[in-house]
C-alpha cells in the first residue's frame, strides 16, 4: 500500500490502479528564507528538481504527491521561489499529474498551480487532506478529513521528523526519518464527534483503524522535530494519535519505538 524508497526520502503509494510518488516538504525557495537570516546558501533548485525528476523516472510513478509546503513562504512567494515553483510542476506535470495537498506555506497553491500546468493538471485540495483510492494525504498542520483518517493508510508531512543521535564520546547528529504506526482512534473520533454535535451524528461512524506514515522532508536543509530529544510534534493529533510509532532510518533500518531510541 505504502512502501519508502531505500535511502530516499521519498515513497511510492499503490493508491488502486496508479502508483503514487509521495514527497513532503519540499520547500521550494528555501535558501531566500535563510539569505534574510544571513545564511549564504546558493540556490538548490536546480538540483533539488532534478532529484525529484530521477526518482520519478526510477519508481515508474503515475502521478506525483506533495504532502503539503511545497513552497517555504507563509505569505506570497519571493520572484526567486515562484519560479522554482513554476518551473518543478511545468516539468513534472508535463510527465504526470500532479497534486499538492495544501500545506501552512502554501497560502497561494492555487495561482501558481494554474501558471504550471502543462499536459497533466495540477491539482490543490483544501488542507484536510484528499484520499486516493485507500490512501489518505494530508500535510498534517490541520486535522484531515474524516474519510481521509478512515483510510487504510494515511501519509503525512508537516513534522520534518529527526532522530538525534549520539556517539560514544559525545557528539551528535541529526538524522531524517520515518515514522510509522497504527492509528488510535479516539483523538479522532473525540475531534470529529464534537465537529458533529450538533448533527447528533454517531460517533461509531469514524472507523479511524490505519496506519498513519510520518513522513521525512524532502528538502535537507530543513530542521525538523527530534522525535526522541523531548520536542513536542506540530499536528493537533499527535502524539495522542499516534502512540505506538515505530523510528526508521532511510535506509530501512527500524530504530523502535521513537521514544526509546
Amino acid at each position: 500500500m505504502f512502501e519508502p524508497v531505500p535511502d530516499e526520502p521519498v515513497g511510492v503509494a499503490d493508491c488502486g490502479g496508479e502508483r503514487a510518488l509521495v514527497v513532503a516538504d519540499y520547500h521550494a525557495g528555501l535558501e531566500v528564507a535563510l539569505r534574510y537570516d544571513g545564511v549564504e546558501i546558493r540556490s538548490q533548485a536546480s538540483d533539488r528538481r532534478q532529484h525529484l525528476l530521477e526518482l520519478l523516472d526510477a519508481t515508474d510513478a503515475d502521478r506525483v504527491v506533495f504532502l503539503g509546503d511545497l513552497g517555504n513562504a507563509i505569505g506570497n512567494p519571493s520572484r526567486e521561489e515562484r519560479q522554482e515553483l513554476t518551473t518543478l510542476l511545468g516539468t513534472v506535470s508535463e510527465r504526470v499529474p500532479v497534486t499538492v495537498v495544501k500545506g501552512n506555506h502554501d497560502g497561494d497553491a492555487e495561482a501558481w498551480a494554474a501558471e504550471s500546468e502543462r499536459d497533466h493538471p495540477v491539482e490543490v485540495t483544501p488542507t484536510n487532506g484528499i484520499r486516493l483510492g485507500d490512501v489518505g494525504f494530508v500535510h498534517g498542520h490541520t486535522w484531515p478529513a474524516p474519510e481521509v483518517a478512515a483510510a487504510s493508510v494515511v501519509c503525512m508531512g508537516h513534522e520534518h521528523p529527526k532522530i538525534r543521535l549520539e556517539d560514544e564520546v559525545g557528539g551528535a547528529r541529526a538524522e531524517r526519518i520515518w515514522l510509522r504506526g497504527p492509528l488510535a482512534p479516539d483523538p479522532f473520533v473525540e475531534h470529529y464527534g464534537e465537529a458533529d454535535r450538533e448533527e447528533e451524528e454517531s460517533r461509531d461512524q469514524y472507523d479511524v483503524t490505519g496506519e498513519l506514515v510520518v513522513c521525512p522532508a524532502f528538502n535537507d536543509l530543513l530542521g525538523g522535530t527530534w522525535t526522541n530529544a523531548g520536542q513536542g510534534f506540530l499536528a493537533p493529533y499527535l502524539p495522542a494519535g499516534m502512540p505506538d510509532a515505530q523510528a526508521y532510518l532511510l535506509n530501512g533500518t527500524r530504530l523502535g519505538p521513537y521514544q526509546n531510541v
